[in-house]
């Protein structure tokens, strides 16, 4: 053996051997766990390079809502994982799909229990937490189950809040009590929460007028670094804005707000309120999503013109009310904010209206529009309109989506003449657009 080892030259050695370890680190952050397992067992070097912080920054831990021997080992791995890896975590996002029953939830709230309770004694880095559509509010999450992993979660929040900088609580459905403790968690000890982005989209249940809330209103003031704000309509009032504009207004640049049918929308918000924070927090933005939000005299309500507005998308959800009309939202209310508009969203069903050149003129309308997508009764014509347009110069779309519904099972007509305005405006449409248009039976 020795005589042979000694007739081993370098260049006879694999290339892995000699590769700098910055480029193993590189090649092994694209394997998976298993993979990664099985590297570490190569030799000495390896199995000390799985130990790189690089490699376990990111993590989506998933668990299943239903029971399956496939996915009985997730709770334990998750475990492990926490336990080996968790102090170099600096993004962690976890989801459990769709609970089943109440034994799996029970072992979602003891396994995150044990998951937080060693991430907050070895983790001193996470920036970003992201826990999606929980739905506490159905029955599978009984009182007990859903009290303690609230308990479980706060307590976490309460020791890595001063170092997150990102939190995502999105479709938590919470009471305000419960929801306002998890928030207010944030800023143990400290009163105040530097947390850059939040997002409590469908975080407090369907129904709850949490923009009358004190503790909403006093939770919602500890936070002094927002840049990105994510909610619903029912959590806005003129003492939020306020907050936000004593307390965020030189780092705030976007608001998302959605407005669903089911949640209160009805309190009074005035021009000023908006028009100070406006005023103060000069490059904020404002995004709407309305949720079967569709009658004027609401909208109206809701959209005032000293609002920033970039973007505003409209879904009724394949609901049709022939009482409604469209035609004023198009024709007076989208107009005023022509001059802010970047990006415009539709999806409903106007099969007692035609609203072909109300939205071609509110396209040419808005100078700034980039982004339209519209999925609605249209005529196919109403394509070629808005690439003529287009080609002339009188917009500058970047983005265009159309779903064309008809009221025939066959589009065999619709199919050829988009195939012939795409073919006469293909030069246009392949330097220009992200394009996409289709004929769709409604029926």
């Amino acid at each position: 053996m020795d005589e042979e080892s000694e007739l081993i030259q370098p260049q006879d050695q694999s290339c892995w051997a000699t590769l700098p370890d910055v480029c193993l680190r590189r090649v092994f952050w694209w394997l998976g766990d298993r993979d990664r397992s099985r590297a570490a067992l190569v030799c000495r070097k390896w199995n000390q390079m799985m130990y790189s912080a690089d490699l376990w920054r990111y993590r989506t831990i998933t668990f299943s809502g239903r029971p399956s021997r496939v996915h009985a080992s997730e709770f334990e791995s998750a475990l492990w994982y926490v336990k080996k890896f968790g102090r170099y975590l600096e993004h962690l996002e976890i989801k459990f799909l769709n609970p089943y029953n109440t034994v799996l939830t029970k072992k979602f709230q003891v396994t995150m229990r044990g998951l937080l309770s060693c991430l907050g004694k070895s983790n001193n880095r996470l920036k970003s937490l992201s826990i999606q559509h929980l739905e506490l509010d159905r029955l599978v999450w009984r009182n007990n189950i859903r009290s303690s992993f609230i308990k479980s979660l706060s307590f976490f929040l309460k020791k890595i809040g001063k170092h997150l900088d990102y939190l995502n609580l999105k479709g938590a459905r919470l009471t305000v009590e419960q929801g306002c403790h998890v928030l207010s968690s944030l800023s143990y000890l400290r009163n105040e929460s530097l947390a850059s982005e939040l997002n409590i989209e469908d975080y407090f249940s369907h129904h709850l007028a949490v923009y009358s809330s004190p503790q909403f209103h006093k939770a919602m003031g500890t936070f002094h670094n927002l840049v990105a704000l994510t909610l619903n309509y029912n959590c806005i009032s003129d003492e939020l804005l306020e907050n936000l504009c004593e307390n965020n207004a030189s780092t705030l640049w976007t608001i998302n707000i959605k407005c669903h049918i089911h949640d209160p929308h009805g309190q009074v918000i005035w021009g000023m309120s908006w028009a100070k924070l406006a005023r103060q927090a000069t490059n904020l933005k404002v995004n709407f999503f309305f949720e079967r939000v569709m009658k004027y005299e609401r909208l109206a309500r809701i959209l005032l013109q000293e609002i920033p507005v970039r973007s505003i998308s409209l879904r009724s959800c394949y609901f049709s009310d022939p009482d409604w009309s469209m035609r004023p939202t198009l024709m007076d209310l989208l107009p005023t904010f022509r001059h802010t508009l970047q990006k415009l969203t539709f999806e409903f069903n106007n099969n007692h209206e035609s609203l072909d050149e109300e939205l071609h003129l509110l396209i040419l309308s808005c100078r700034k529009l980039f982004y339209f997508k519209i999925w609605a009764f249209l005529d196919v014509k109403f394509v070629e309109r808005i690439l003529k347009s287009q080609q002339e110069g009188q917009c500058s779309l970047r983005t265009l989506k159309v779903r064309i519904y008809t009221n025939r099972y066959e589009t065999n007509e619709e199919d050829r003449t988009l195939r012939d305005i795409y073919r006469k405006y293909r030069k246009l449409i392949d330097s220009e657009l992200n394009y996409f248009v289709i004929a769709y039976p409604m029926m």
